[in-house]
């Protein structure tokens, strides 16, 4: 098609030259004294020579003017491509582990003048994870605030670079920051606000930002079971020494965590440090009579106290369903020793040590040997004790 039309062109023009050729007008021009007559075809040509020339010459004159904002442009395009092009290679080299080359990168963005502001927050993660803290401030100081992006980015690494050198009340105030000035509800936030709170062991507030992670499904079940558990477990563990404030706790835990064997041994021995042995066994014994555990019913006979008669009718009732428990047998002879009841302490001592034997039991044995008056009995039995203890 193009062809075609270059075609008829060339026939029109060469149609065009020649009725000029055989054109017999002319124009005649004067200035005194001078007179100069020229075809009218040729004047024509001249006219557009001029006009081409004319054209050209403004355009080259433009251009000569325009030349050094031109320059100027092709320069800062320049810089920005290669400021882009640093960036792109500072981040590369971040998440390939490669600290060194990604601050120097981030700088070289910085220096040709790329102004996003994710080249000093490259340059602050990399110097922190090069463990170079100054440059790091610096970095992350230089970095723009009124972008909202940026601002983010800035809170969010300073609250890491907090978490890492174990500041859990700085990391705190970052973050309270970033919710100030308009981010709320943000997961990676919520995740370093978790880790703040472990670290500063504020078990409320940890609770509650899992409550907020498991909502947005931020976090696998099973982990969000774990935490909790953990939290429940260090708020036992905190009010050993506050025997009201442990009841009130206890009586709050939730059900679930009631049932689990760690939670309930954890109660069981603040209540036994305190000397409040009913609610020791009672929590012990409910949990035991729902669902066996072998390490929960040692603690059993950790509280000897005066009511060891029907503590004794508790634990041969589970001995009945559960024979070859050695903890359990454990567990009645020594309460059959704090007794008196020399023969069966013997009895359920020897039958716990036959089955797994401990150096507890074989302690235990020692301690009535002593009150038989058996002083070599009792000799060999700590001898055996101390062999056990000692991995031998």
């Amino acid at each position: 098609m193009k062809f075609l039309v270059w075609l008829l062109g060339l026939f029109s023009l060469a149609v065009a030259l020649k009725l000029a050729a055989h054109n017999p007008g002319y124009v005649l021009l004067v200035y005194p004294p001078y007179r100069i007559e020229v075809s009218l075809t040729l004047f024509v040509l001249m006219m557009l020579a001029l006009f081409v020339l004319g054209y050209f010459t403004v355009r080259l004159a433009l251009s000569a003017v325009r030349l050094p904002a031109y320059v100027r442009q092709f320069r800062i395009e320049r810089a920005h491509r290669k400021g882009r092009s640093a960036m792109m290679e500072a981040l590369d080299a971040f998440f390939e582990g490669r600290f060194a080359v990604a601050e120097k990168a981030a700088v070289r963005a910085m220096e040709l003048g790329e102004s996003s502001g994710l080249n000093p927050v490259i340059a602050a993660r990399a110097a922190h994870e090069l463990r170079e803290f100054e440059r790091r401030d610096a970095y992350l100081a230089s970095a723009d605030n009124e972008s909202a992006g940026v601002s983010t980015m800035r809170w969010m690494a300073q609250a890491k670079f907090n978490l890492d050198q174990h500041q859990p009340q700085a990391a705190l105030q970052s973050l309270k920051e970033l919710r100030e000035s308009g981010v709320k509800g943000h997961v990676g936030a919520l995740h370093l606000e978790l880790r703040a709170q472990q670290q500063a062991r504020n078990w409320d507030a940890i609770l509650d930002v899992v409550d907020q992670l498991e909502k947005r499904s931020a976090m696998d079940s099973v982990a969000v079971a774990q935490i909790r558990q953990q939290a429940w477990l260090e708020k036992i563990r905190a009010h050993t020494l506050d025997a009201p404030a442990l009841l009130a706790i206890w009586k709050s835990t939730p059900g679930e965590f009631k049932r689990r064997p760690k939670v309930v041994a954890a109660a069981a021995r603040a209540f036994i440090h305190q000397g409040d042995c009913r609610n020791a066994r009672q929590i012990i014994t409910d949990r035991l009579n729902a669902a066996w555990d072998s390490d929960l019913v040692m603690l059993y006979g950790e509280c000897l106290t005066g009511e060891a008669g029907s503590h004794i009718e508790q634990a041969e009732h589970w001995l009945k369903q559960h024979p070859d428990d050695a903890g359990l047998l454990l567990v009645l002879g020594k309460l059959c020793l704090h007794q008196g009841l020399w023969s069966k302490a013997q009895n359920y001592l020897d039958a716990s040590n036959s089955i797994v034997p401990s150096s507890v039991a074989y302690t235990t044995l020692g301690h009535l040997s002593e009150k038989l008056h058996q002083p070599d009995e009792a000799f060999k039995y700590f001898q055996k004790a101390m062999a056990l203890a000692q991995g031998k």
